[in-house]
């Protein structure tokens, strides 16, 4: 036996069930990011054609796409460099250009990690079960046997794609029309910096209603102000405290790779992403009944929302004249079903929003500029505008970490399964009062030992009872 033969590379730690993500020079280094763009080229059979690469602002992105171009031309395929982007940035360039690509991030993890997100042509993900899982053996036997040599290895240019970006998004959603607004928008470092003031200002276009109040903008992948993750609340603190200080009238906040995007109302309160789901799903329906150049009118819009949205979206959906589906947490389940389903809009709880003229890819920036147009096409205030798309009280999700988590499911159960209340196994298991009084959720983590809870009721009384008795349940020793 060779000692080729007789070695094995292990990246299971680093493949995540949608990207790869590791901590640099030791999960994700420099020669695992070669290997890596050459099994992308030959499990994707992308020699002869266009892939595109991109990263964030963090240190090690120019490195590894260096790398993973140079493994991807190892093998045939023509590398177009995107320099610096955000991912709705790769998205748009994989749709518009037809070309598979690789956006080097790790989105709002921290300064010590970076990862991959990679997409076939049209922006189509790869995932575990479309690709990823081949590219991980193949780039692990090329760690152990080398890259073959092939005759004519492909080319190296650079594009940018930032303006064709910025004129596409504004092609979606008119906001030359709105009444002045003053908007906060914390880049928290990240790759909104680049793009805001490509889209809502006038460093490429012609100047919007908009005075832009700049929270940092500065691309900086060492993270110095908060984690780029507006997920957890107290890295929202600085973003709302300037709202109220500089009399704003809205707050956006981005995570490092900028497809996620929330929304902070003039008052300094978080607007749930449920409720931006539901504002975003009225103006999708209402766009995709009038029609436009890209789509003949239609009857019944279909949008998709995850199963801990509100239910306040799909309820609005259907008194709008659309039609809700409801899917899985997770954005390959969500593009697979936008695709499906001829979607024209989905949204997760985590803030992610998709577009089908964005490619049913995700993207924060266009669900921002939507939420712009509606606040500014009307005069009252958006923590108004917000309450009418947050009728129901939501615990938000809350993780408990638990050592057995059947035996804490199975408590829950047997305290819930009971007549008047509806089970359901769409992800996780969920809970519904027949009455509509409550419902709530309860899914296990995939890579770790906790169990998360998202519950919603008509009332805050309600909603707390309901929160407390199933967390003493699933917490008890």
């Amino acid at each position: 036996m060779t000692s080729a033969e007789n070695t094995r590379i292990d990246l299971s730690a680093s493949f995540k069930a949608y990207d790869v993500r590791g901590i640099v020079g030791e999960t994700i280094t420099a020669g695992i990011v070669e290997a890596i763009g050459a099994a992308f080229v030959d499990v994707l059979e992308l020699a002869g054609q266009t892939v595109l690469v991109g990263g964030d602002m963090r240190p090690s992105s120019p490195e590894f796409c260096a790398a993973f171009a140079k493994g991807a031309t190892s093998r045939g395929a023509d590398v177009k460099l995107l320099d610096l982007i955000s991912t709705d940035e790769l998205y748009f360039a994989c749709g518009s250009f037809k070309a598979a690509g690789a956006m080097f991030t790790a989105s709002h993890n921290p300064a010590e990690y970076n990862g991959i997100k990679m997409a076939k042509a049209g922006a189509i993900p790869v995932s575990s079960e479309t690709g990823l899982v081949e590219i991980r053996e193949l780039s692990e036997k090329y760690l152990v046997e080398g890259i073959p040599a092939i005759g004519s290895p492909g080319s190296i240019s650079e594009h940018d794609v930032l303006r064709d970006y910025a004129e596409y998004l504004r092609s979606l959603v008119d906001l030359s029309g709105s009444r002045p607004l003053k908007v906060v928008v914390d880049a928290g470092n990240g790759m909104a910096g680049l793009t805001t003031p490509a889209v809502l200002g006038s460093r490429l276009l012609p100047a919007l209603p908009f005075e832009i109040v700049p929270l940092y903008f500065e691309l900086d992948g060492t993270f110095p102000n908060h984690p780029a993750n507006p997920l957890e609340p107290a890295n929202l603190l600085d973003l709302q405290a300037a709202v109220v200080a500089h009399g704003a009238d809205i707050g956006l906040a981005f995570d490092g790779d900028a497809d996620r995007c929330f929304v902070i109302d003039e008052k300094g309160d978080p607007v749930s992403p449920s409720a931006i789901t539901a504002l975003v799903a009225r103006r999708e329906i209402a766009r995709a009944k009038a029609g436009s150049p890209m789509h003949a009118p239609e009857t019944t819009p279909v949008i998709i929302h995850n199963l801990i949205t509100s239910r306040a979206v799909p309820e609005l959906v259907i008194a709008d004249g659309g039609r809700p589906v409801r899917t899985r947490v997770g954005h390959s389940f969500i593009k697979a079903q936008m695709a499906s389903e001829g979607a024209v809009f989905g949204g997760e709880h985590s803030a992610h929003y998709y577009f089908r003229d964005f490619f049913n890819a995700d993207t924060g920036m266009l669900a921002a500029m939507h939420v712009l147009a509606a606040l500014g096409e009307q005069d009252g205030p958006l923590s108004e505008l917000g309450r009418e798309y947050e009728p129901y009280v939501s615990s938000g999700e809350i993780n408990s970490k638990v050592t057995d988590v059947p035996a804490a499911v199975a408590r829950v159960r047997s305290a819930y399964g009971r007549d008047g209340v509806t089970i359901d196994e769409l992800d996780g298991v969920t809970f519904t009062a027949d009455n509509g009084d409550w419902w709530f959720n309860l899914r296990a983590s995939n890579t770790e030992p906790y169990l998360r809870l998202n519950a919603e009721a008509l009332d805050a009384a309600t909603m707390d009872s309901v929160r407390d008795d199933v967390l003493a349940l699933v917490r008890q020793p």
